[in-house]
């Protein structure tokens, strides 16, 4: 039973990191022969683990050639869903406090888009911003918390709304994940004290995604 167990496994592993092949091959459609090389795998072996992924449709084979699948896109249509209820509760709690809208923003190529946003249910005003919102990823505070990460906080003024006031913070810890927690408002934030606030929220996400 256990070497069973330990050979599932090691399927499991190997049909992982073949998938893998297929999605990071330098080259337009990997063959056989380089996805064998890569996984450390012989030819045959290849051939058997590639059975229950075109099975689920999350490769296609052209020949001896190999193609991720439009399975691959149906399971990346829930990332995105299950990022906004991880994230959610800290939004939440980061939003009342604060008295902010906050929100987790990845990074996408050169945008940075708005996947979770959550508004304070006490304010009199507050900045109105859009799931799905794009903006340069090198702009604002969410996206230079993405792209040029630091050890603390970033702030910015007015560079993707006039007078819109933003701090933001990098989720560390998840593999894979470029991303950042941030609060924006219409008046200036004291970034020392709002600062803390959006650091433990990005923590308090990246436990969720882990």
């Amino acid at each position: 039973m256990v070497g069973a167990t330990k050979e599932s496994s090691l399927t499991l592993e190997r049909g992982l990191a073949l998938l893998q092949a297929v999605a990071e091959a330098e080259s337009e459609a990997p063959s056989i022969s380089e996805l064998a090389n890569a996984i450390g795998a012989s030819r045959a072996a290849v051939y058997r683990l590639l059975v229950p992924l075109q099975a689920r449709g999350l490769v296609r084979r052209e020949g001896s050639k190999v193609r991720l699948g439009l399975g691959v896109l149906r399971l990346a249509s829930n990332v995105l869903p299950q990022l906004r209820m991880a994230a959610n509760p800290a939004l939440r709690e980061l939003a009342e406090k604060v008295g902010a809208t906050a929100h987790l923003t990845v990074a996408d190529g050169s945008e940075a888009q708005a996947v979770a946003v959550v508004e304070p249910s006490w304010t009199a005003f507050h900045v109105a911003y859009r799931v799905g919102s794009r903006h340069p990823v090198h702009r604002g505070a969410a996206g230079k918390a993405i792209s040029q990460p630091v050890d603390s906080w970033v702030v910015s003024t007015g560079e993707l709304q006039p007078n819109a006031y933003g701090v933001a913070v990098p989720v560390r810890g998840v593999p894979g994940l470029r991303a950042s927690v941030g609060v924006v408002a219409l008046e200036k934030l004291d970034a020392d004290v709002v600062g803390p606030h959006v650091m433990r929220a990005a923590e308090e996400v990246a436990a969720a995604l882990k």
